[in-house]
């Protein structure tokens, strides 16, 4: 049986949405209304799930490698990124976070739109559930990709993380530190559950 999709709008774009694949909700929105790419930049969307971060930020980059662990999100970003006239800019990739990448790959600018609800261990779970699952303290997936996105970044390259209060900003920013990056909070918005959406902006040889 085809799996069920729905439909999701932002500006001028449409995005199918398989029913295994995140759906792009508030933390997408905030995300999508706060890219700030340069023409002819090189990005990196990590967790592209849809493709929505990838898919807008083609229009002015110069190429998108859009990366997601999700088979089925994969499938679906790459159908999106058609639906949307941007396929020749974007690049798809299956993988968990940058373990594709087996030479030094850098990039201007990355996003990550992170698991980060804290919840029990991630593994055993659906596709779609792997998407918000960060483990019991919600950090699982976002410290690893701290450890690991600095070096695939350029000189005056940038990295885009969200996640949410729930999981500890300071801490995130403190890991940032120990990567010699300098991050701080550019954008909140409130949710349900006494949290807060935050998305965070770490910038290289600023210390």
């Amino acid at each position: 049986m085809p799996s069920r999709t729905k439909r999701v709008f932002f500006g001028n774009y449409v995005f199918v949405v398989d029913e295994n694949v995140y759906e792009p909700a508030e933390d997408s929105f905030l995300f999508a209304e706060n890219l700030d790419v340069k023409e002819g930049e090189q990005v990196l969307d990590m967790g592209t799930g849809c493709g929505i971060l990838g898919i807008i930020a083609a229009q002015e980059a110069g190429s998108v490698l859009a990366l997601d662990v999700n088979p089925y999100a994969v499938l679906c970003a790459r159908k999106n990124a058609v639906l949307n006239n941007t396929r020749s800019k974007v690049t798809f990739v299956q993988g968990d976070l940058f373990t594709p990448f087996r030479g030094a790959a850098k990039f201007d600018v990355i996003f990550f739109n992170a698991p980060y609800l804290p919840t029990e261990n991630a593994e055993g779970k659906s596709w779609l559930e792997r998407a918000w699952t960060g483990g019991e303290t919600g950090r699982k997936v976002i410290d690893r990709f701290i450890s690991e996105a600095p070096r695939h970044l350029r000189p005056s390259g940038y990295i885009l993380l969200m996640q949410s209060t729930l999981t500890g900003v300071d801490e995130t920013i403190r890991k940032f530190e120990e990567q010699r990056m300098q991050a701080s909070v550019v954008r909140e918005l409130s949710a349900p559950f006494f949290e807060t959406i935050t998305l965070i902006k770490a910038e290289v040889g600023t210390i």
